[in-house]
C-alpha cells in the first residue's frame, strides 16, 4: 500500500470514528431515529411482532427494514456491556462505516488515479462536514450503494444498474441515478431491462412475505406529509414565523415538526406536481443532449447531481440527511470529470457544513425561530437551489459531438 492511499484510509476511518462519536455528545440527539424508530422496528420485526411494510403501512420502502434488523444481530452480543440501546448504536456505526470502506476501497483500489484520489479526498470532507446525521440515518446506506452503482455502470452495468435500485428500494432517491444512467448511457435498454428485472423480482419476494396490501404504501405515506421545517419551501414561513404570521408544530404521527400557517396546505399540495415537472424538464433537457450523441462521462454527473438536487429543492421534506444523497452524484462526478468537478463540489461541501450547523447545533434555536439559525437555514436553502441551477447550466453546456 503505497503512502497516499495509507493517508487516504487513516483520513476516512478516522472520520467516521469522529463522526460515530460526535452523535453521543452533540445536542438534539442526531441519532435519535436509530434508537427511537429504527431499533424498535427491528426488534418488532425479529420477535413476531408488527413487521413494516408488511403487516403495516412504512414511509420507507421494505427493504429498509434489512439494515435495520442486521443491526439489530451484530448488536446482540455487545447488549450485556453498553445495554441494548447503546449496542444498537454501535451496531449502526459499524454496519455504516464497514460499508463505506468496502466502496471506499472500490474507489481507490491499490493506485488511485488522481481523479479517485479528489473524489475520496471530498467523500472524506464531505462525512466531516455533514457530521453525526451522515452516519445515524438510514440514507447512510444507500449513499455507498449508489457510489458503487455509479462506478460499475461502464463496465458492469448490469451489476451497477442492480446495486442502483436495491438503494431505490431503501429510500427512494438513488432511483434518480437509474434514470440519469438510462438517458445517458449507449446501454440504456440493458440498464432499463435490469432495474425492471431488480425490481419484479423484489416485488416476488414481498408478495411473497405478504406485503401485497402495502407494498407501494411508502408512496402515499410521503404525499401525506405537511411542510416540513427544513424544506426550501417553508423557508418564507420561518420568516413569517419571526412576525407572528405562522408557527412551527410537531407532528406525532410522522415524528417531525412542521409548518402552519397562510395557504400551507396549498404549498404542500402542489410540491409533489411540481417535483415530478422539474425531473421531467430535467430528463428531455438531457435526453436531447443524449440523442445528439453526448458522452456519457460528460452527461451522467450533472443529470444525477441535477436530478438529486432537485428531489430536494422540490420536497416538503427537508430533512437534514438529504444532504447525504449529494455525496454520491459528487463522487461520481470526480471519478467521470474531474475538470467540471469542482465548482458543484464546493456547493456540496459548504451545504453540509450549514447543514450540521443547523442539525444538531443550532436546531433548538430553530425551532424557537431565532434569527441566526433561520438565517442559516436560509443561506442553505438558497445554495440548493444554486447548486440545482449549477447542475442544469452543466447540462446545457454538454458538448455535442460535430458531425461531418
Amino acid at each position: 500500500m503505497s503512502r497516499r492511499v495509507a493517508i487516504l484510509w487513516v483520513a476516512f476511518l478516522s472520520v467516521h470514528a469522529l463522526t460515530a462519536w460526535l452523535g453521543w455528545v452533540y445536542p438534539s440527539q442526531p441519532m435519535g431515529d436509530v434508537v427511537l424508530v429504527y431499533e424498535p422496528w427491528a426488534t418488532s420485526a425479529l420477535t413476531g411482532g408488527t413487521v413494516m411494510g408488511i403487516t403495516e403501512p412504512w414511509v420507507y420502502p421494505q427493504l429498509a427494514l434489512a439494515p435495520m434488523m442486521l443491526a439489530k444481530a451484530l448488536s446482540l452480543p455487545l447488549v450485556a456491556s453498553v445495554g441494548a440501546l447503546g449496542a444498537y448504536l454501535v451496531a449502526w456505526a459499524v454496519l455504516v462505516t464497514v460499508l463505506d470502506a468496502v466502496v471506499f476501497g472500490m474507489l481507490i483500489g491499490r493506485r488511485p488515479s488522481a481523479p479517485r484520489r479528489a473524489a475520496a479526498w471530498f467523500w472524506t470532507a464531505a462525512l466531516l462536514l455533514l457530521g453525526p446525521i451522515a452516519l445515524y440515518r438510514i440514507d447512510a446506506l444507500t449513499v455507498p450503494l449508489a457510489i458503487a452503482g455509479g462506478l460499475l455502470l461502464v463496465r458492469h452495468p448490469v451489476v451497477g444498474t442492480a446495486l442502483l435500485t436495491v438503494g431505490a428500494w431503501i429510500k427512494i432517491w438513488p432511483g434518480a441515478l437509474v434514470l440519469a444512467a438510462v438517458v445517458a448511457a449507449r446501454g440504456r435498454l440493458r440498464i432499463l431491462l435490469t432495474a425492471a428485472g431488480a425490481t419484479a423480482a423484489i416485488i416476488a419476494v414481498l408478495f411473497l412475505l405478504g406485503a401485497d396490501r402495502h407494498l407501494f404504501a411508502f408512496l402515499g405515506q410521503q404525499t401525506g406529509r405537511g411542510l416540513q421545517v427544513e424544506a426550501v419551501a417553508a423557508t418564507p414561513y420561518l420568516w413569517a414565523t419571526r412576525a407572528g404570521a405562522a408557527s412551527v408544530g410537531y407532528s406525532f404521527e410522522i415524528l417531525t415538526f412542521q409548518i402552519d400557517g397562510p395557504a400551507v396546505d396549498v404549498v404542500s399540495a402542489v410540491l409533489t406536481p411540481i417535483m415530478v415537472l422539474v425531473t421531467a424538464a430535467i430528463t428531455v433537457l438531457a435526453a436531447v443532449k443524449a440523442a445528439r450523441g453526448a458522452a456519457f462521462a460528460r452527461l451522467f454527473p450533472p443529470l444525477a447531481l441535477s436530478l438529486v438536487t432537485a428531489l430536494i429543492v422540490t420536497n416538503k421534506v427537508g430533512s437534514p440527511q438529504f444532504q447525504a444523497w449529494l455525496i454520491a452524484p459528487l463522487v461520481l462526478w470526480w471519478v467521470y470529470d474531474r475538470t467540471r468537478a469542482r465548482i458543484p463540489a464546493g456547493l456540496v461541501l459548504a451545504l453540509c457544513g450549514l447543514t450540521c450547523l443547523i442539525y444538531p447545533l443550532t436546531y433548538d434555536a430553530l425551532l424557537r425561530t431565532e434569527l441566526v439559525p433561520v438565517l442559516l437555514l436560509t443561506a442553505r436553502n438558497v445554495l440548493l437551489i444554486v447548486l440545482l441551477a449549477v447542475g442544469i447550466r452543466s447540462i446545457i453546456r454538454v458538448p455535442i459531438p460535430t458531425r461531418r
